[in-house]
């Protein structure tokens, strides 16, 4: 695929966030028309990144288990890292959440799409750092590690990673677990198990995409976040959406830490033999959507 962001046949339209998303005014429908006929499927929202923002910035009373965060008072500060970030709306939500001075967060995508990303981000640039990281691209994330660590000597390793709506094309399955993989690694943190991704996936196609589950859950610890209203049960976030959807919680496996990654992506895909914990959750979530919690 010589330009994913293009792919044959591109036929998309914009998505209607609500009045409730950050800078709604950037994101509309008509921003989003303009942006995906100059930057392909980067200038659309994607559903699954407003799941993503629900979770960061709960309604009134709803809340998560895991919560994103505990306060700005309780939490050390954030090193934060949004793969495939596109049109840049996942970003716009947490900026009023990052301290300055404190805080750091990466927003990151092919370098083509980062203009628009700094078009969208204009008034967040002095909390948000655009920067180029195409998947699988090791001398894009040595940049990153690199900056990261002139910024924050003191802590210089990833606290969160972002993913929204990432996993749909099968040949670009490989270089994203490859970048969760790297990202979870020296330099970018310094105990495997320190870094928590955050995934937001809509399911399209099932027979495409439980690979990269298979391969992903062989390298991380995942489990889908739970909510709920006062006086309610908790549920799995997304259970209730028009849409299949998850919001899932990563963090590396410990023995995976001192694994060597396949340089071959079709050994780093099907080299062994799979994990099944995507297909135990959806068993249970077509199940039963209602959890309780330990």
């Amino acid at each position: 695929m010589s330009n994913p962001n293009f792919p044959q046949d591109l036929n998309i339209r914009p998505s209607q966030p609500s009045q409730e998303e950050p800078d709604a005014a950037l994101f509309d429908y008509a921003h989003q028309q303009e942006a995906i006929r100059v930057f392909g499927i980067a200038g659309k929202v994607w559903k699954a990144a407003y799941a993503l923002n629900a979770y960061i910035r709960p309604q009134p009373g709803l809340v998560f288990d895991p919560p994103l965060f505990t306060g700005p008072d309780a939490r050390e500060p954030l090193r934060i890292l949004e793969l495939g970030s596109g049109s840049g709306i996942v970003a716009a939500t947490m900026a009023p959440l990052l301290q300055r001075a404190r805080d750091i967060m990466f927003v990151t995508d092919l370098p083509e799409v980062c203009a628009l990303l700094e078009q969208n981000l204009r008034a967040h640039n002095d909390l948000l750092l655009v920067r180029p990281l195409s998947w699988g691209s090791s001398e894009h994330a040595r940049g990153i590690a690199a900056e990261l660590l002139d910024l924050a000597k003191n802590s210089p390793y990833l606290t969160h990673i972002l993913c929204s709506d990432l996993i749909y094309f099968p040949e670009l399955l490989a270089p994203l677990l490859r970048s969760c993989i790297e990202l979870s690694s020296p330099p970018f943190v310094a105990v495997p198990s320190d870094v928590e991704l955050i995934i937001s996936y809509k399911i399209r196609s099932l027979a495409k995409e439980t690979p990269f589950w298979a391969a992903f859950g062989l390298w991380f610890e995942f489990a889908p976040i739970l909510a709920r209203k006062t006086g309610s049960s908790w549920r799995r976030f997304g259970a209730d959406f028009e849409d299949p959807t998850f919001v899932f919680v990563a963090r590396r496996r410990e023995k995976s830490f001192n694994w060597i990654v396949p340089s071959n992506d079709e050994d780093l895909m099907y080299g062994a033999a799979g994990d099944d914990t995507f297909e135990t959750l959806l068993l249970m979530s077509l199940d039963d959507p209602d959890v309780t919690t330990q």
